[in-house]
């Protein structure tokens, strides 16, 4: 492969990485802190811990990259190893919606540091041994996940009625 098809590789990953963010906040910002706090339907969990959940596992994305330590480790225990329920009290909504801000632009900023080769290490999940055997558990299949894992809550939300 040569520099322009690296250059076009690493650029595809996070072209698609940004749109399918740029969507959802979409989704976040023209939505009011209340119509956040409302199930996305009927028997489903709020938006607001759509929003909690998706700050949670792009910050434990940082360690998985080897990006540095993450920065909301404690909204793990209310969006991810619980499901949601509406008499946990949660943190504000600004702090929630400014920390799906930051963490996606921190993100974004490393990954487009990554030269191509980089892509295609290993995440800090994976020994080395492991690694030998699996060469796709590597940084690029941690975005590419993420990126559906985003997408799959994005139509989620569009059951969210204003």
């Amino acid at each position: 492969m040569d520099n322009h098809q690296q250059d076009l590789f690493t650029t595809t990953v996070l072209k698609n990485w940004e749109l399918t963010l740029k969507r959802i906040s979409a989704v976040f910002d023209r939505n009011s802190d209340e119509e956040l706090l409302q199930p996305i339907a009927p028997g489903k969990n709020r938006a607001v811990y759509l929003l909690g959940h998706l700050v949670a596992i792009h910050d434990g994305m940082l360690p998985l990259l080897g990006f540095g330590d993450r920065q909301h480790p404690h909204l793990d225990a209310l969006f991810v190893t619980n499901p949601d329920n509406t008499r946990t009290p949660l943190p504000a909504m600004q702090e929630l919606r400014n920390s799906w801000t930051s963490i996606n632009a921190l993100l974004t900023e490393r990954l487009s540091q990554l030269r191509p080769e980089e892509w295609l290490e290993k995440h800090t999940a994976v020994s080395s041994e492991d690694f030998a055997r699996e060469p796709h558990r590597n940084r690029l299949n941690i975005v590419l996940s993420r990126t559906g894992h985003v997408s799959y809550h994005y139509g989620q939300l569009a059951l969210l009625k204003k």
